[in-house]
């Protein structure tokens, strides 16, 4: 690789670090703020997709190709994860809004 291509792809790396870094943070502040319980998976499921844009970027800038491996397993982890606070959620039957939580009742019922 060039040294031009080198520098650049650096400094590429150097700048999606700092955004996914804000990202974090935007998404923790969601996180801790909510305000209702989908709100939060949601926000868990987002601070999964940055973490495994953070391995990606590691990843590229160390050259090692283990890290992909590390990135798709923490992805899949991820998504079982969200499948299964959804079917909590959904179970559960209260997302913060009780008309929902209603017709849920209604259909149960009947």
């Amino acid at each position: 690789m060039s040294e031009f291509g080198a520098g650049f792809l650096d400094q590429a790396a150097l700048i999606a670090l700092y955004m996914l870094s804000a990202s974090f943070l935007l998404t923790v502040l969601r996180v801790i703020i909510g305000p209702t319980l989908p709100d939060r998976i949601l926000s868990l499921d987002m601070l999964v997709s940055i973490v495994i844009g953070f391995i990606a970027v590691i990843g590229i800038r160390s050259g090692f190709a283990l890290y992909v491996d590390i990135a798709i397993a923490l992805g899949l982890v991820g998504f079982l994860a969200t499948v299964a606070f959804a079917r909590f959620v959904m179970m559960r039957g209260h997302v913060g809004d009780d008309t929902k939580a209603d017709e849920i009742e209604q259909e149960r019922t009947s």
